[in-house]
């Protein structure tokens, strides 16, 4: 009886792509969009393909077939698991960004198709809350910012997000920063998320949903993307994927205050904001810019966490503030914003962070679970009084 042969798995190129790409029609049905320049950013991981169109801003939403048609057209290709097709929008010199609002039947479809986003600079109040749909089945959305790298934010996310699941609550997390993805390695997940159509369902980390560009690419491969590119993905990872029923979607935002934060605050309906900061005047000169960011936006800030706010000795037990202490609780009260708490600096955090496993449900006792479940109690506590504000639905934990 012969042996079975082997499947091989089919190669993709990028000339593949590109020969696929190139039978698909321009605008207007003039050319194909590979000779009219307009394909480019192909990234090839294994079976997974990204690439972006860069069409004119002020017909990215006319244009959205034509996104899906060169889309559909490569996931035709052999050997092609996930295909991930951005608009970027290209505007003229001068002219302000459009953003078109979404249709009705963008709005009311499960989930909603990805909204085909041009530039995201710029744009009035009530461009911004026109674009504001929500995502069905997620009660709130949450961001947690910072002004600058570097002080322990996407730590923070996800143990907060795991201090609200222990409150209760079902929780997802949305990685948000694309240049540094730091979910698949906090959280320990290496599979590569499934795909139904064109709607990814999310991984899992101890109970939590998760989606990370990450999971699309390996940890060392660089994207090297403009601001409308990364935005598109954003809201395509936020749009087209099957979150579910969930309390809160905790969003690890990017560090700073540019383009891509800025339009994810102008065009996600955030119930709220929580700024981390480390104690150190250089840290909170920059978390004060994003502060000001989401007020200006009007999004609500729940309030100020002081990461890395003290050191103490493992060895002695001795207490070095070693980013100087209790600036952020100070900036808080200057600003008027809520202070949340503190997180020290200590190894099991750290530790933990880096070897997949937080030190929330590693040490669901000690204490530091229960600094980062009191800083989850002070974040419902605030969407609670926001919702109450804003005559909405409260979130209701056991």
């Amino acid at each position: 009886m012969p042996a079975p042969t082997k499947k091989v798995q089919t190669m993709i190129t990028e000339k593949d792509v590109l020969d696929r790409l190139s039978k698909v029609k321009g605008p207007d049905l003039e050319g194909d969009i590979v000779s009219l320049g307009m394909v480019g950013g192909i990234q090839i991981d294994g079976d997974k393909v990204i690439f972006s169109i860069t069409v004119p801003a002020e017909r990215a939403q006319e244009l959205e077939p034509l996104r899906a048609a060169a889309q559909g057209s490569v996931e035709r290709l052999d050997g092609v698991a996930k295909v991930m097709a951005v608009l970027t929008g290209e505007r003229k010199p001068g002219s302000a960004p459009v953003r078109p609002a979404p249709s009705p039947a963008q709005m009311a479809s499960v989930p909603p198709p990805m909204q085909a986003q041009a530039a995201a600079s710029g744009g009035g109040a009530a461009g911004a809350a026109e674009q504001k749909a929500g995502v069905p089945g997620i009660k709130s959305i949450i961001a947690v910012a910072s002004g600058k790298g570097g002080v322990g934010k996407s730590t923070t996310s996800v143990n907060l997000a795991l201090g609200l699941q222990a409150s209760g609550l079902k929780v997802g997390v949305l990685d948000a920063d694309i240049y540094g993805p730091s979910m698949p390695r906090l959280l320990g997940i290496t599979d590569r998320p499934r795909a139904n159509g064109r709607i990814l369902n999310p991984l899992e980390g101890f109970g939590l949903k998760v989606m990370s560009m990450g999971f699309l690419v390996e940890e060392d491969t660089p994207m090297i993307w403009r601001g409308p590119m990364v935005i598109s993905a954003l809201t395509q990872m936020l749009r087209e994927v099957a979150w579910g029923d969930l309390d809160v979607l905790v969003v690890d935002m990017p560090p700073g205050t540019g383009d891509a934060q800025l339009t994810m605050a102008q065009q996600v309906p955030l119930a709220g904001a929580v700024v981390v900061s480390t104690p150190q005047d250089i840290a909170l000169i920059d978390a004060r810019k994003g502060l000001n960011m989401f007020r200006k936006v009007e999004v609500p800030v729940l309030g100020i966490i002081e990461n890395m706010s003290t050191f103490i000795c493992p060895s002695c037990g001795e207490r070095s503030d070693i980013f100087g202490h209790g600036g952020a609780r100070k900036e808080a009260e200057n600003l008027g914003v809520p202070f949340l708490g503190e997180v020290p600096l200590h190894m099991d955090i750290r530790s933990n962070s880096d070897n997949g496993t937080p030190v929330t449900v590693t040490d669901p006792d000690g204490p530091h679970a229960q600094i980062y479940r009191e800083l989850a109690k002070g974040v419902i506590a605030r969407l609670q009084a926001e919702a109450v504000d804003n005559a909405q639905p409260e979130i209701v934990f056991d």
